[in-house]
């Protein structure tokens, strides 16, 4: 399903339009990355949890010269399923 398929969908359940549809998505994406962002965590129950952990600067290899490289720390994005999505999945409720 792409983006503008889930808003076809979000319009037909929630009975209104695509352009409301569409506006709400884009609030919801809006909000989780201003979130994260700021180093907050977005947890929807039933659905699941995102949050943004640091990743520690490190030292890695370019794959092509063998030369190590300096990898700068950096935020990223993670998400954690929620029970009742990882049941609804495997034939739960």
């Amino acid at each position: 399903m792409n983006k503008s398929e889930l808003i076809e969908h979000i319009a037909k359940q929630a009975d209104i339009s695509k352009a409301a549809a569409g506006r709400s998505l884009e609030a919801l994406i809006g909000a989780v990355k201003t979130t994260l962002k700021k180093g907050g965590s977005v947890t929807i129950t039933g659905f699941g949890t995102f949050t943004a952990p640091k990743r520690a600067a490190r030292t890695g290899r370019n794959p092509r010269t063998g030369d190590a490289i300096k990898i700068k720390s950096a935020k990223v994005p993670k998400f954690r399923p929620g029970k009742a999505l990882k049941d609804g999945l495997n034939g739960g409720k």
